[in-house]
């Protein structure tokens, strides 16, 4: 029942008081008929546009929880606390204004009437079923109250008589208060039901208790310059200087620049609404000063009978205008509060324009300076690569210069785009201590073949050209990279080494794996150790053989001797140790099969097999030449390296 009841009953009843008409006075003075000043219900706003400006003004007083989050430094602060404190005061105006102009659409005592004249018929009932039961009880008491005085004077059998009267007119006043007052209990439900959703003051009452900041007395007496905010910018605001931050400093000003820009919109938006409110209560004041003055003229014309009917009139012009003046004043002083929030915020959205151009002009700086140390950089590391082609020309050194240029180039680079990027060096340092601990773990493979790039090219390290062999594949060194070796892979039998056609690739970690054999040859040097093992038939000469065979040797070597000591030369030169020049040496020793012949001479790697069988022709021809040698059974001689530590050729 209470909930149908809730439904059916309207937001709020409309009524005004009108002031009647000044009748004209009798006799020979006449007094014209003015017409009624008094405001109608119709003129002034009614219950749901002021319980939507009520909306309006609390959605508008919440936004500035917005303008908390903007407040980054100081003066932000200052500004914040200004516009919370009008931003209370002009919410606290709004409400005083609904209650004002509640008050004056209610009347006086008409409210409830209104009321209940809205109800659904069943309600009415109830209304008029509770009046009935209040005459009832207050009948049966004035007629229990009277038989009581009569019983008082009674004697006899009237007075028993009078007794059961009294005592059955009792029994009536027992049950008409059970029934009026289960009525009242009922009736006071539904009042109560309807007051909470229909009555306009029981709803301005529940708005403001949702606004928690005009329920406490502290927020009143209280500065707003107490709120939390302020200790969110006790610090003064520091200026950013990389260009990340400048850059994430701007965003954050244009973002503050469009909030405020909303907050303003909102702001007018109200300060409209406000307006809109204001203006019928300003004609109504206007139409009740124009007739207080129409009634002042006639005051000065009248007789004493119609001066009292103009002191009516005045004294109801008079309360009406309190009625109206309590509506409007709120209204007026939030015209001037608005104007004041206003200003405000103009005042903070330029504050914040400055600081938006000041960093952007910090950004346009840094920028400059940042394209500026770079292309500096750029140029000496193009200076630095025509001075190393115009005055290095040893190649393995030009490749060692160029490198490390580029090395030193992105290094720069790095360097000059980190502190453009950061604000502090303090924080650059964090940032690179955090960094290059993940990198130690991520790239340790990495990191690692880098350190043995610098072992490769170090004083006796491998430089292009070179051949070595690396964990048993032999090739050409063609590129020393930061992190990876490239050889060009050499195949075939040891005499005849000749190119595959594919290209080998190794970690320049290789260096530090204890099993990866890696072999090179000796800097300056480009030469190896081959030996020719023959077994001469038993009866030989021994001395001849020697003699024979050392000058057939002899001859060959004779060929390319200069070279193979130039190199000898560079040896010493780079090792800067004394080695003895190299030499072909010739041994023999006795065997079952006869004498076996060890002859051993340096050889050029690129003309090792041409030299090979040179020198196989030349030992052949010795022996047949001289009739006192032959060769064991079909023994014929072989070429192999001098040992197995030679075999990187």
């Amino acid at each position: 029942m209470a909930f149908a009841f809730l439904l059916a009953i309207p937001a709020a009843a409309q009524s005004a008081n009108p002031i009647p008409n000044i009748p004209a006075a009798a006799g020979n003075v006449s007094t014209p008929t003015v017409s009624n000043p008094a405001p109608s219900g119709a003129d002034l706003p009614n219950a749901q546009a002021i319980i939507a400006f009520l909306n309006q003004a609390i959605d508008w007083h919440r936004h500035i929880v917005v303008e908390e989050q903007l407040a980054t430094d100081p003066t932000d602060t200052l500004y914040l606390n200004d516009d919370r404190q009008n931003s209370q005061q002009i919410l606290q105006l709004s409400f005083d204004f609904a209650r004002a102009a509640a008050q004056l659409l209610a009347g006086k005592g008409q409210a409830n009437t209104e009321q209940m004249q809205d109800e659904p018929e069943k309600y009415q009932s109830l209304y008029r079923a509770a009046a009935d039961a209040d005459n009832e009880v207050r009948e049966t008491q004035a007629e229990l109250e009277s038989d009581r005085q009569k019983l008082a004077a009674a004697r006899g059998s009237s007075r028993k008589k009078l007794q059961s009267t009294v005592d059955e007119l009792q029994s009536e006043l027992n049950l008409a208060q059970s029934r009026n007052q289960m009525l009242h209990d009922m009736l006071q439900f539904v009042s109560g039901a309807a007051g909470a959703g229909g009555n306009l003051l029981a709803q301005i009452d529940q708005l403001q208790r949702s606004v928690p900041e005009l329920q406490s007395d502290i927020t009143k007496t209280q500065p707003a310059a107490s709120a939390p905010a302020t200790d969110q910018a006790a610090l003064r605001r520091s200026q950013p200087s990389g260009i990340l931050d400048l850059t994430e400093e701007l965003f954050a000003l244009h973002h503050k620049v469009t909030t405020l820009d909303q907050s303003m919109q909102l702001t007018d938006a109200l300060a409209q609404s406000a307006q809109r409110l204001r203006t019928p209560f300003l004609s109504n004041l206007t139409t009740i000063a124009q007739r207080g003055e129409q009634l002042a003229k006639q005051a000065d014309s009248s007789d004493p009978a119609q001066l009292e009917q103009l002191k009516g009139q005045l004294n109801a012009l008079t309360a009406s205008f309190k009625q109206i003046s309590a509506a409007l004043l709120p209204l007026s002083k939030q015209a001037v509060l608005f104007n004041v929030y206003k200003s405000n915020l103009s005042r903070w959205r330029n504050n914040v324009k400055s600081e938006y151009s000041a960093d952007l002009k910090r950004l346009i700086f840094r920028a400059v300076l940042f394209g500026i140390v770079v292309a500096v950089v750029v140029a000496l590391s193009e200076a630095w690569r025509r001075a190393t082609f115009r005055y290095v020309h040893d190649l393995r050194r030009r490749y060692q210069f160029l490198l490390l240029r580029r090395f030193v180039l992105w290094f720069a680079i790095a360097i000059t785009i980190a502190f453009a990027l950061a604000t502090e060096v303090g924080s650059l340092a964090t940032f690179a201590g955090l960094i290059t601990a993940g990198i130690a773990v991520a790239l340790q493979n990495v990191i690692l073949a880098v350190v043995g790039y610098f072992f490769l090219i170090g004083k006796y390290g491998v430089r292009v050209g070179d051949r070595v062999q690396i964990s048993g594949v032999t090739g050409d060194v063609i590129d020393i990279g930061l992190i990876r070796l490239h050889l060009m892979e050499v195949g075939g039998s040891w005499g005849d080494r000749q190119l595959t056609g594919r290209i080998v690739v190794f970690s320049n970690a290789v260096v530090f794996q204890p099993n990866a054999s890696f072999y090179r040859q000796i800097p300056g040097t480009n030469f190896v150790w081959h030996q020719v093992s023959l077994t001469l038939a038993p009866g030989s000469n021994y001395h001849l053989a020697k003699q024979r065979l050392s000058e057939a040797v002899e001859s060959v070597y004779g060929s390319y001797r200069d070279k193979i000591e130039r190199q000898h030369e560079q040896m010493q030169r780079t090792l800067s140790v004394v080695v003895a020049a190299p030499q072909p040496q010739s041994q023999l020793r006795m065997t079952q099969n006869g004498i076996e012949v060890v002859v051993r001479y340096p050889i050029e790697l690129e003309s090792a097999t041409a030299i090979d069988d040179q020198m196989m022709r030349e030992l052949l021809d010795a022996i047949a030449r001289t009739p006192e040698l032959k060769l064991a059974g079909s023994g014929i001689p072989n070429i192999e390296p001098a040992s197995e530590e030679h075999k990187a050729a």
